[in-house]
Order: C-alpha cells, then structure tokens, then sequence
C-alpha cells in the first residue's frame, strides 16, 4: 500500500497503515515514519470495460443546475465580503459600541427598557465594560468580517407615552384665574361639607398585572372599604382612562348596584375628548376638571345647584396617582403612590387618603390647601388595630 503523506507545519507524516511506524529524525529537524525495508510489490487491478455513461434525465439536470448557480452566489458572496471595506476597531458591525454601555447594538441608557433599569454598568449580571475593552477593542480586518449595520429601531418602553394631538385638545395649561384662586390663604371651616370626589382606578385602587389578561385586577388593601367610606360620605365620580368595557369590569369589582348607582357619573376613555387616532393609541390622557364641571348631570348634583352653586376647584379633589393627568388643575389633585402589586406597597395608603379627603371636608378652598398643604405618604403611620379588620373610622 502506498503511504499517504500529511502535510503538517515543520512534520512530515509517512502514514503506512500496514506496518506501525517507525519514527527518525529528518534533515531540517522535523519527524518521520522510516518506510519499511522490503514493500510488498503493487498488486495490479483488474482490467474492467469503461461504462458508457447514462443519459441524464429532467430531474438530475435540474439538481445539477441549482447547486452549480447556488455555488456561484456563494463564490460572490465571499468575493464581495472580501472587498468590503473593515471595520473600525470595536464595532463589531453594529452601531454605538463607541459607547461601552451600548451593547450588542441596544442602548441600555434608555429608562426602563424592557421593564428593567439598565442604567448600571453590570448589565444582566455581567461587568460589559471590561468585556468591551478587551474583545470589541482587540477585533481587527485581520481577524473579523463585519456583517451589515443593523439599525432597528429601539422599542419603546411599556410606560412610554406620546402627547395628544391637537385634535384632541393638545397639552392643556391652567388658567390664570386658577392659579390666582389657588394663591389664597387657606382658610378652615366651622363645619364640613360634602365635597366631589374624582376617583381614578387602575393604578390607584386596583392593578392589571397581565395586560393580555384585562378583567384580571389586584385590589389595593382596603380598597372595598375605601370605596365605601367615600361613596357613603362624598360626592363620588369616577374617571379612569381605560376603556369602557375595562373600567365596567373594575367598578363592578369594587362596587355593588346599590353602591354604584350612587355614583354621579362613571366614565372612561371616551369620555376624554380623543380623536379616533388618539383613542386607539398610547397617548397621554388629561383630565381637564372643567369638562366633568361643566357636565349637566355632574353640575346637578350639587347640593345648592337651584341656588346657582355649582363644582369649582374650591370644591373639588381628583384622587389619582398621576400628578400630570391633573395637569390643567394642579393643585385638585391628591397624588398617592401607584399601586403596582402588593410586593412594594407602602403602608396602609388608603387610609392616609381618607384621613386627608376628611380634612379637605373643612376647608373652603381646596386648591389653596393643597398648594400650600399638599399630600404626602407618612412611613410612620400605622392604622389603629380596631380598623384593620373593621374598616375604616367614619
């Protein structure tokens, strides 16, 4: 058997397969097999006809075509990477590794991409700075082809919200005449009254963990009770940017018939003034107090409307957890904590919002007391151990 040479960088294998080697040193240093001292002679093949070669058919011309044009595009594909100009040093052919923290082609500098903070340096566990310096810088022409720049558009975040339209009314402002109201000394009453109350839902007295699943909500501790209280001693109107269907869902979570018709009005998105495009998008709602004032049905519902007395800011809270959908009316809103889940949930929240709903019973001028008073969450409060149970103090 004739020995089959394997050429190997300084070695020169002699591969005999019938006799085990025998390894010597060459001339230039490297190793050798010695050949054996008497090789059997060549046995000679028998003779045997040439065959006459079959005619190709429709099917095999057709296999034999394709891979020859698929060899082709590959040939000119390798061509064509070749010829491509190399890339800068640690780009690795996507844009913004210029930056350490860009990595893999993603921005993590943008805010709660994904539902996670990125802003740190150790991304997903991993320290991506050293990581950069010593893989990305260190890439040559000599050792890496660039593919393509991939420029996908970055996804938005899930609490990404864009401006209305103006079509929809644009970002409102609030007047000049209530700012000057709300400038006023706050100034207490003998006796209370019965306020209007805007509550909002999702967010402040209910969470939707799954947005696939949307009749699914988590209630907020004591939110029944909560509701109650306010349905039973205020004027409540309900107002969530959520659509119909939806805010039906919550309310009847929270709310029985009785308790409901109660109510003063009971709105959702289409109650927002949105145009068709903004109504079907994630646009920022803004709840312009005006528009539930100037209501028929709200402005009766006023204890004194025969007499002319109508719902103002001097009358009127928007509980929501939102301080820029009460952007036209700053100084109506009771901001409290979004509820997300009851992982992270502060203390007894509702409970610190009743105690406060209470105090603006007294006050004549709602807005200059919460401009000069506003509400806050006070860590040390603790609900007294007959109300955990009970519900809360009327």
């Amino acid at each position: 058997m004739s020995p089959q040479t394997i050429q190997i960088p300084g070695l020169t294998l002699l591969n005999h397969l019938a006799a085990p080697h025998a390894i010597a040193a060459t001339p230039d240093g490297g190793l050798v097999s010695a050949p054996a001292k008497n090789p059997p002679p060549k046995a000679k093949a028998p003779y045997a006809p040439p065959r006459k070669a079959k005619k190709e058919n429709k099917k095999a011309k057709a296999r034999r075509v394709q891979a020859e044009a698929e060899a082709a595009a590959a040939a000119a594909s390798r061509t064509a990477q070749a010829s491509a100009p190399a890339p800068a040093p640690g780009q690795f052919g996507f844009s913004g590794f210029s930056n350490p923290n860009a990595n893999f082609g993603l921005n993590f500098n943008y805010p709660n991409n994904f539902g996670l903070n990125l802003n740190v340096p150790h991304n997903f566990g991993f320290d991506m700075d050293p990581f950069h310096n010593h893989f990305f810088n260190n890439m040559t022409p000599n050792n890496f082809t660039a593919p393509a720049p991939f420029n996908a558009p970055r996804p938005l975040p899930r609490d990404e919200r864009v401006a209305p339209s103006a079509a929809s009314g644009g970002i409102p402002e609030p007047t000049p005449l209530y700012i000057k109201t709300s400038l006023s000394q706050p100034v207490t009453l003998r006796q209370p009254r019965r306020i209007l109350v805007i509550m909002d839902l999702n967010g402040t007295l209910l969470y939707r963990p799954n947005k696939r699943n949307p009749f699914n909500f988590i209630q907020r501790p004591h939110a029944r009770q909560f509701l109650d209280y306010c349905v039973d001693t205020f004027h409540v109107a309900i107002w969530s940017s959520a659509r119909p269907e939806n805010v039906d869902k919550m309310v009847s979570q929270l709310l029985s018939p009785e308790q409901r018709s109660k109510c003063v009005v009971i709105w959702g998105r289409d109650r927002f003034g949105l145009s068709p495009a903004d109504y079907s998008s994630r646009v920022q709602c803004y709840k312009r107090l005006s528009t539930i004032w100037n209501d028929p049905q709200v402005a009766a519902s006023h204890p004194a409307a025969a007499h002319g007395q109508r719902w103002d800011q001097t009358n009127t809270v928007l509980v929501d957890d939102s301080a820029e959908k009460g952007r036209s009316e700053p100084y109506n809103i009771l901001q409290l904590p979004e509820f997300e889940g009851l992982a992270n949930e502060p203390a007894d929240v509702l409970p610190q919002v009743h105690d406060y709903l209470n105090t603006l019973c007294y006050q004549a001028n709602i807005s200059s007391y919460i401009r000069h008073r506003p509400f806050r969450i006070d860590a040390n409060y603790r609900l007294p151990p007959s109300q955990k149970d009970g519900g809360m103090a009327r």
